[in-house]
């Protein structure tokens, strides 16, 4: 696995062509979601989707996000979520993160991004 530690302490993580990036390894998933994207950079994507949940999720105490970004059928398989330290309402936290994945906005703005 190709690991490479971006400023201010984000870990990419490089393995079988899909990125990771994370808060901290090991990479954790306590919570998740996955979504579908059209193609485009892995790592502009990744880092868009982590600001975006962090900014959704950062009331979650001890929230570390993780978002790993993989191709698949022609697009890009994301799934985005990572580390809870501690209780946290799982159901709630999830369908934030799906709002914040299915948001017609977002995606646009990521597919600019990435282009």
């Amino acid at each position: 696995m190709g690991h490479i530690m971006a400023r201010k302490h984000w870990h990419i993580l490089h393995e079988n062509g899909a990125l990771t990036m994370a808060r901290r390894v090991p990479v954790r998933f306590d919570l998740s979601v996955v979504a579908r994207l059209e193609g485009g950079c892995k790592h502009r994507i990744a880092r868009q989707v982590r600001q975006d949940i962090w900014r959704a999720l950062r009331d979650v105490r001890g929230f570390a996000p993780a978002v790993k970004v993989e191709d698949c059928d022609g697009g890009l398989k994301v799934t985005a979520g990572g580390q809870v330290d501690g209780v946290f309402p799982k159901q709630a936290a999830e369908a934030q993160i799906t709002d914040v994945l299915e948001n017609t906005a977002n995606r646009a703005r990521w597919a600019r991004w990435a282009s």
